[in-house]
């Protein structure tokens, strides 16, 4: 790292040919080890417990956070210094960037949060559209309200964060409807856009901004950005667009529909997400002639140290080199057969779309049961092929659906073409369980409602297994009952239900085969069910007579020690006098010990016990023990320890 910073103070050109030499040269090994003995120390120290896997940081990733741990180094440089090269790697990273992703003469603002670059281009656009904004202030914009349009498929919540830390009321956000007739239903709707805007003039209003997508946060969808380009400078609106598909704009070919987003006036990229780099800041881009605006809007900073934040992202660019940047990207998409139209595939079960017409409430029980089927594939689907990267969306109109977006997780999980073969061979694998599943619900009711009142069919739409059942008194057995289930010779799970389930104290039976006998399956459930209550109950009654037997005990202990008492007299209780008079004339006690036989059921005296002719002449435990404890179904009583001894106390001065 020292020799880095001397390169640094010296050439800057250089910097990253000394990390090329490391990573190929003979100091690779050295800094590979050291990089892996910081990963290691911070997964087994500082995130110990933590059961989340962590992101397997590749070479690029590496040059990212040395970046960071650079950057506190150069932070110290001389005042100087530390202003030409933070400006050098600024303008380097901001070039790098406007021509990879073909954005002339634009400017670049380097954040953390995703969302602040907009606050700030749009704190941009009101200082430029009302010229006395820097000195009277909000009070300006009393006299023409601003209005920032946006799309119903944008971002949840980035309007309203955009009004709150731009001091707007919520009024000043116009949320535009998709379309529902014609083009896709997670584009803007134009026409209805022009509407909403020559309304808002009529009222006096001023129309902003307009935020595009170029990839919905669902769908992966991008609006009409060329007649969006053309109706914001209609009405001299400032145009931004965001979304996973500007990652495309690196390619080769690229579509003219996401070739209209470099016209536009802003743009956000997640380079760190497309290249899998850690802990890189997102990148907002614009155009705008006056750097004074720009500065007071934030996008630029005259503190070098701020410009330290480009440092990772610099070293990272530098690394990869332009061809392996594309090169990711492009695997990315290749992964999806219809790139070009959108590199993101969404998918889900939905049983709902063929069931006809139904009533209104089977209609929820069945959405409701999509959901969770849906929840439960993507579970599947991510524990089977991690490194597919699926993840469950929910979409406004259309219901809860299952992701691939290799755009967003190749990069970070190394996803190969491999793995989406094996991703439509474990979804070809899981659908016919699915179906099978939800095609015998019908029949495991009907099975388990043969069996009332002894077991009770639960309803849960949010489970996606077979079904649920309860049994009586089964909060005192579920456990018990829930392991030896567990324990079956079977592929299928039993569970105690959904995690926010509203039934308590039941059993859930989870995904089956067509194959499974539903009926021999409830015969299971009820037969185990009815062993462990039956033995629950023998164990009652086996506490009920030990708790008599005891007391019986303790009543013939305490009537054996009166007439001891009686049969010995006062004398002899009384202290020193009874001890001589014992001594004189010596006293064979009468009280004899009882001893339980919890097999028959009996309290007898311990002198058959201690006596070698009695014990000769016994009969055995076994042949005294009631035929009903002999043997039951199920269950095996050992009586082998089933004899209890009270030995009476004796006070000795």
């Amino acid at each position: 790292m020292q020799h880095c910073l001397i390169l640094l103070h010296g050439n800057i050109d250089r910097c990253v040919c000394l990390f090329r030499e490391q990573e190929t040269g003979p100091d690779r090994h050295c800094l590979s080890r050291n990089i892996d003995i910081l990963q290691n120390f911070v997964h087994d120290k500082l995130l110990f417990g933590i059961s989340s896997r962590m992101q397997n940081v590749g070479e690029q990733g590496h040059m990212a956070l040395l970046g960071h741990s650079l950057a506190a180094y150069i932070s110290v440089l001389d005042r100087e210094r530390l202003r030409k090269l933070t400006t050098r790697i600024l303008s380097d990273t901001t070039l790098w960037l406007c021509k990879l992703f073909r954005y002339e003469n634009g400017s670049a603002y380097f954040h953390d949060d995703d969302r602040d670059g907009l606050v700030k281009v749009c704190r941009l656009v009101i200082n430029a559209r009302y010229e006395e904004y820097a000195s009277e202030g909000y009070a300006v914009l009393n006299s023409k309200q601003p209005v920032i349009y946006q799309s119903a498929s944008c971002r949840p919540g980035l309007g309203q964060h955009l009004c709150s830390q731009l001091g707007l009321p919520l009024s000043s956000l116009c949320t535009v409807p998709c379309n529902t007739i014609f083009g896709s239903q997670h584009q803007m709707d134009i026409a209805l856009l022009d509407k909403l805007i020559k309304e808002d003039l009529e009222t006096g209003k001023l129309p902003l901004m307009l935020i595009a997508n170029a990839g919905t946060p669902g769908a992966g969808h991008t609006d009409k950005l060329s007649r969006l380009k053309d109706l914001s400078d209609q009405y001299n609106m400032w145009l931004h667009v965001e979304g996973v598909n500007l990652a495309t704009l690196a390619l080769g070919q690229v579509t003219s529909a996401l070739m209209a987003a470099t016209r536009s006036d802003s743009m956000t990229l997640t380079p760190g997400q497309w290249l899998g780099l850690p802990a890189v800041t997102t990148v907002t881009l614009y155009r705008h002639e006056d750097p004074a605006l720009s500065l007071a809007a934030g996008l630029t900073s005259s503190q070098p140290v701020e410009k330290l934040r480009a440092l990772p992202l610099w070293l990272s660019l530098q690394y990869l080199g332009h061809n392996r940047i594309v090169q990711q990207i492009r695997h990315a998409t290749t992964l999806v057969e219809d790139e070009l139209s959108s590199p993101v595939v969404l998918f889900k079960f939905s049983q709902a779309m063929s069931a006809g017409k139904v009533s209104l409430s089977e209609s929820d029980k069945l959405i409701e049961m999509d959901i969770a089927v849906n929840y439960k594939l993507c579970d599947q689907l991510a524990h089977l092929v991690p490194t597919s990267g699926v993840d469950v969306v929910v979409l406004e109109d259309d219901g809860t659906y299952v992701r691939f977006n290799p755009l967003l997780t190749a990069a970070v999980l190394g996803t190969q073409q491999q793995d989406v073969e094996d991703l439509v061979e474990k979804l070809t694998e899981l659908v016919p369980l699915m179906i099978s599943t939800l095609c015998l619900r019908q029949n495991f009711k009907e099975e388990t409602h043969r069996h009332s009142p002894l077991l009770t069919y639960i309803e849960e739409p949010s489970w996606p297994g077979i079904g649920g059942v309860r049994k009586e008194a089964l909060e005192r057995i579920k456990t018990e009952l829930l392991k030896k289930l567990q324990k079956l010779d079977t592929d299928i799970i039993f569970s105690t239900g959904p995690e926010f389930g509203t039934e308590e104290s039941c059993i859930f039976v989870g995904m089956v085969t067509e194959d499974i006998d539903v009926s021999e399956l409830v015969d299971t459930i009820a037969t185990l069910g009815k062993d462990i209550e039956e033995s629950g109950r023998l164990l009652e009654n086996m506490t009920e007579v030990v708790r008599k037997g005891i007391l019986e005990a303790e009543l013939q202990l305490q009537m054996a020690n009166e007439e001891k008492l009686i049969e010995e007299g006062l004398l002899r209780q009384l202290p020193l006098v009874g001890s001589m008079l014992n001594w004189f004339s010596p006293v064979q006690s009468s009280i004899k010990g009882r001893t339980f036989n919890l097999a028959a059921a009996s309290l007898d005296s311990t002198e058959l016990t201690y006596s070698t002719k009695a014990q000769a002449g016994r009969p055995s435990l076994q042949d005294t023990a009631p035929s009903s404890l002999k043997r039951l179904p199920g269950r095996t009583v050992n009586m082998s320890c089933s004899i209890f001894h009270f030995i009476p106390q004796v006070c000795s001065v």
